[in-house]
């Protein structure tokens, strides 16, 4: 999936003699799709950004960006100032993807068995490592290492898309918050943008040996299944850099990496901010 071209907003009034009234309204309405990461402009000199009410980071050229949740349908409202300190607004509609659904037999989930045992070791652990990823994405660098175009952090087939969901008879189950990409043991995994890395640890039980980047302002990749860990919490990784090494750690069936995004913790699509995939990455694999 390509990356989506998105206008630019423009706030315009018809002028004639006197001052614009306030409010402006900006009539033509801005769309996005389920899943997506939106990132676009508003004129410069514009401030004061709100999502429904909630601040929206804005830099100084008016460029932001807003993360669009996979289930949303519907409108969403964008409010800010302009440069001559009129308020500002314009809808955001959203518009539905069709996912990957995959519908199977509900007697392939059985339900949980209320009588079994505690496990609470596991409990204990999983709890620290859900704590450990908390804190990883608690801290939110202000550089716009966000703003850097996209790359695969490596090449192989896609095995799963986001957003790919079972449905066990009429029971949905969580759907799946990243892209896979198949790839032999040992393939290098590489920064897709610069970041900061908050969280080089593992194995963890279900994410296996894990990274989170810190691209800014709230936005976080998570890269899974790792067989190697070649950064640390801290450090500062350049476009391209090799952080670790695809494997098939924690809850996984075959050597893949998983990666997840999110802005704010809303889940978006990694495969939509990408160019085609290259035939062979740096290292000729």
């Amino acid at each position: 999936m390509r990356h989506l071209a998105l206008p630019v907003l423009v706030a315009t009034a018809a002028i004639t003699g006197a001052a614009a009234p306030l409010p402006l309204a900006v009539a033509q309405p801005l769309t996005a799709v389920q899943g997506q990461l939106l990132i676009t402009a508003l004129p410069a000199g514009s401030h004061d950004l709100r999502l429904d009410g909630q601040p929206v980071h804005l830099d100084g050229d008016g460029r932001f960006m807003l993360g669009v949740d996979r289930d949303f349908t519907g409108t969403k409202a964008l409010e800010w100032v302009t440069k001559d300190g009129r308020s500002a607004r314009r809808d955001l509609v959203v518009t539905g993807r069709e996912w990957v659904i995959d519908r199977l037999p509900a007697r392939l989930n059985p339900p949980a068995d209320p009588n079994a045992p505690r496990n609470l070791e596991y409990e204990a652990r999983r709890e620290a490592e859900v704590a450990q990823v908390k804190a990883a994405r608690a801290e939110t660098s202000p550089w716009p290492f966000w703003r850097a175009p996209f790359q695969w952090p490596a090449t192989g087939r896609i095995s799963t898309h986001f957003g790919a969901q079972r449905v066990y008879g009429d029971i949905p189950a969580s759907y799946h918050g990243g892209m896979d990409i198949a790839a032999p043991h040992g393939t290098p995994v590489k920064a897709p943008i610069p970041g900061v890395v908050r969280l080089a640890a593992g194995p963890f039980m279900l994410e296996g040996n894990l990274i989170i980047i810190d691209h800014g302002r709230g936005l976080f990749s998570a890269m899974m299944h790792l067989s190697k860990l070649e950064v640390k919490p801290g450090d500062i990784v350049a476009q391209g850099q090799v952080i670790g090494r695809i494997g098939s750690t924690g809850r996984s069936t075959g050597p893949h990496l998983h990666w997840g995004m999110t802005w704010h913790g809303v889940k978006v699509d990694p495969e939509a901010l990408l160019p085609p995939m290259p035939a062979k990455d740096a290292t000729g694999r």
